[in-house]
């Protein structure tokens, strides 16, 4: 009923605006065609709105409770947001990095003083040697997956971001990149 309705009216405007330029035909035809464009261009962005989303602004999906996908963002890593000790941290994956790597400022946002460690510990790193403090995060979520007393380091120079090093990743079974996704099972 609703699509005898629609096309009714459709051919009532068709109909009407045949009759109002029936002295320009080329002109008329010309502007039907340039609606049917933008009509059809809505329609396909509709379609793909939500790939077309993913593309401009990636995020991790928690698939079920033991399995996370990661899009590969903007720059080409792999970022997720875990929550540490109750604070939404933001890592890059890097599956080179033996250790979970906090910024000083993320250590700051999770109740850890940087100040107040003891950096005892040297890093290699692509970017030189570093000074690093063990910590230990009380508990790491990601979705539904918790974690308790996952070791870590605080670096003692300058980052950039947090890296999620292998001590958190080498708790799960299995880590896959494939499709430009990174996806986490346990």
């Amino acid at each position: 009923m609703q699509l005898t309705y629609l096309m009714l009216l459709a051919a009532a405007i068709g109909g009407s605006a045949i009759v109002a330029g029936r002295s320009n035909m080329g002109k008329m035809a010309q502007q039907a065609v340039i609606w049917v464009l933008i009509f059809v261009g809505v329609i396909g962005a509709y379609g793909l709105w939500e790939d077309i989303s993913n593309d401009v602004n990636p995020r991790q999906a928690i698939i079920n409770d033991s399995t996370v996908a990661v899009p590969r963002g903007p720059g080409g890593h792999y970022q997720l947001t875990l929550d540490i000790n109750g604070a939404a941290v933001d890592f890059i994956v890097d599956t080179g990095a033996s250790q979970v790597v906090l910024s000083q400022t993320d250590a700051r946002r999770i109740g850890i003083d940087p100040a107040a460690l003891n950096y005892s510990s040297i890093a290699n790193t692509a970017n030189g040697t570093v000074r690093t403090a063990p910590v230990m995060l009380d508990e790491v979520v990601l979705g539904g997956i918790a974690d308790r007393n996952i070791p870590a380091v605080v670096n003692g120079g300058p980052m950039d971001a947090s890296l999620l090093g292998m001590t958190y990743l080498g708790l799960y079974d299995r880590i896959e990149i494939s499709n430009g996704q990174l996806v986490l099972s346990r």
